[in-house]
């Protein structure tokens, strides 16, 4: 039986969560001379360490330190973005599963990559809202300074930012606004974080402590890796996830099914959907 709509969210990491490797790695890095991409992050950590400096602000400055980038260079870089199989039709079927449900399903992404290329790629417009780093720009449109840089641990206000309703990244006030838990736009036992490993603990953690589902995915092709193993073992047994599953968006995937099975729980729980016997 389905009652009143019931907001629920499923927030994505991106690199390595929605889309392969990293946003920068396809066409950025290749575009500024580098054969191996490797070559450019093996320098921006480096530095970093170097400069006891954070690594996220390290690789927006060594991105503007390699030539002069523009929005709408790295918009373009953006629609040239691969993605996982199945992400291209996950939505709309994930979208039309949740509202069968009595559940109003909501897509955001809170990321370390560039919010100027995720918001130009095929599948922006599914978002509610994208949290990401991203620069400021002179009047000549250049970029010339990370405007916001989302790491590993800061990466959980924005979740908060989510639950609170509070759709900016500049607003420090109104994140730190007392409201009781029950007025909160988006609860976080309604929240499904989706993250791909070790930048992802902190959030992973969090939404779990306060009520939610985390679910780790990897990428399918490289299983066979011992690193790979490695992450996904360590995942669970320091119980950091709910869930772990291949990058598999495609209709009745493991990610599919369980993510499925989370919101028929929170449907169920919550009173708003009743299982037909």
């Amino acid at each position: 039986m389905l009652g009143d709509s019931l907001p629920v969210a499923i927030v994505y990491d991106f690199d390595g969560t929605l889309s392969p490797g990293s946003m920068q790695q396809h066409s950025f890095i290749p575009s500024l001379g580098y054969e191996n991409h490797n070559v450019f992050w093996r320098e921006v950590k480096d530095e970093a360490k170097a400069r006891d400096g954070d690594e996220i602000l390290t690789y927006m400055q060594h991105m503007i330190q390699k030539g002069e980038i523009t929005r709408e260079q790295l918009q373009e870089h953006g629609r040239e973005l691969p993605f996982f199989d199945g992400v291209s039709r996950w939505f709309e079927r994930i979208n039309a599963y949740a509202s069968g449900r009595g559940l109003n399903l909501e897509h955001y992404v809170v990321s370390s990559g560039n919010h100027e290329m995720i918001e130009a790629c095929a599948i922006a417009r599914e978002f509610k809202h994208v949290f990401a780093s991203r620069f400021a720009y002179d009047e000549h449109g250049h970029a010339v300074w990370p405007a916001v840089a989302v790491n590993f641990t800061n990466k959980t206000q924005f979740l908060f930012r989510i639950n609170k309703g509070i759709m900016s990244s500049w607003d420090s006030e109104a994140v730190n606004y007392w409201i009781p838990m029950k007025k909160r736009p988006m609860p976080f036992e309604y929240m499904i974080f989706i993250g791909d490993g070790d930048t992802d603990i902190p959030s992973m953690k969090m939404v779990r402590y306060q009520g939610g589902t985390a679910i780790a995915v990897f990428d399918p092709r490289h299983w066979e890796e011992a690193s790979a193993q490695s992450k996904v073992h360590r995942l669970i047994a320091e119980d950091r996830a709910n869930y772990v599953a291949p990058a598999d968006y495609r209709e009745n995937s493991q990610l599919d099914v369980t993510v499925r099975g989370v919101l028929g729980r929170i449907a169920r729980e919550a009173g708003v959907y009743t299982p037909p016997r």
